[in-house]
């Protein structure tokens, strides 16, 4: 339910009216196209580490490495285009395709990584999760290729926190705390969340 809302019926108000537009409201947060472009910057570097294990599955398959070669070149010219939007999706098709559950992983990482300029400035934990996607599933991929090793997960997940950048952690601070969750999944979406809320120092 967004904050601010009441039960009822699916779209009516508490009393059984049609909500105005105006009385459902989510916090806004301020994403400047600087904070898209380094968090763009880091997701590439998240899924990129991973698409190895994506392409010696599908080596024919380039999709995944074109949504880090579509998300890299928004990096150096900041521009959201309608085919940056087209990789993303190209790249989460791939992963749905793939045979193997490292593989989907990394796939996902990509099409992440593809899709994180078009984060929208709100305090949601879904938009959060656009934000942390790449390194999420990058290090659930990684885990996955070692058998389950969590401990596999745990360290690329550490890796991904040391590369984070001021703008990357301020971003996260700015959208709502994640709670644990029960998957492995939300687990790492927890600990990746909590952990670039951090001081720097701390982090390290």
């Amino acid at each position: 339910m967004a904050p601010g809302s009441v039960p009822g019926r699916a779209g009516t108000g508490g009393d059984g009216e049609r909500p105005n537009r105006h009385d459902v409201r989510m916090d806004e947060v301020t994403i400047s196209e600087e904070d898209r472009r380094l968090l763009g910057l880091w997701a590439a570097d998240c899924a990129e580490r991973v698409l190895p294990l994506f392409e010696a599955g599908a080596p024919g398959d380039t999709r995944p490495r074109e949504a880090i070669e579509g998300i890299r070149a928004f990096v150096r010219e900041g521009r959201r285009t309608a085919r940056l939007r087209s990789l993303a999706w190209a790249a989460h098709a791939a992963a749905r395709e793939a045979g193997d559950p490292a593989a989907t992983a990394a796939a996902r990482a990509a099409c992440c990584a593809a899709a994180s300029p078009y984060i929208h400035p709100l305090a949601t934990p879904h938009q959060s999760k656009h934000a942390l996607g790449p390194a999420v599933y990058g290090a659930r991929a990684r885990e996955l290729a070692a058998g389950g090793d969590a401990g596999t997960g745990d360290e690329e997940l550490r890796w991904a926190i040391g590369r984070a950048s001021p703008a990357v952690c301020g971003l996260v601070r700015r959208m709502p705390a994640r709670s644990p969750g029960r998957s492995r999944l939300d687990v790492l979406y927890h600990r990746l969340d909590e952990a670039l809320r951090l001081d720097e120092a701390l982090r390290r």
